[in-house]
């Protein structure tokens, strides 16, 4: 099923087949936007909440049009598929990004976890290997996780 999504995807922003992609393979965002969908990727396809919420931390954090977000998505839907270890994205991302930028994303994978509202082990896992290959200690890891959970409580919270 999954790969099917992603074949739609793919065909959606590349309909002729070509492997040309909008975004670079050395972007970090690129990088980011893989690891993010390798997390809602985890428990089986990504619900409607996973992706909403998805399309919503690219557009946010990234600054990003919806149309480009979705061009993110794609692209980075098609490099996950082809990624065989986490390693690739976040040395991407540690050449690229300051300490705060890769808090960020650890706190953007947090909220993705908790999108569809349960948290499982391999989520957490996967969240914990992305948060020690990017420098980021236990401790911060789950403060940020805290951080997200306790979010879901106060009705206002925002992205």
């Amino acid at each position: 099923m999954l790969d099917r999504l992603r074949q739609f995807i793919s065909d959606v922003v590349s309909p002729t087949g070509t492997e040309r992609r909008a975004f670079e393979e050395g972007d970090y965002r690129l990088a980011a936007a893989a690891l993010l969908i390798h997390v809602i990727s985890l428990d089986g396809p990504p619900s409607e909440a996973e992706m909403r919420k998805l399309h919503a931390l690219l557009e946010y954090r990234f600054e990003l049009d919806p149309g480009t977000a979705a061009a993110l998505i794609a692209d980075a839907t098609v490099v996950e598929g082809e990624a065989v270890d986490l390693f690739h994205f976040t040395s991407v991302i540690m050449r690229s990004v300051a300490e705060d930028g890769r808090l960020r994303i650890i706190e953007m994978m947090w909220e993705l976890v908790y999108a569809d509202g349960h948290v499982s082990e391999f989520e957490e896992n996967v969240v914990w290997r992305a948060a020690d290959l990017l420098g980021i200690s236990s401790r911060e890891r789950l403060n940020l996780k805290h951080r997200v959970a306790d979010s879901r409580l106060t009705p206002d919270a925002a992205t």
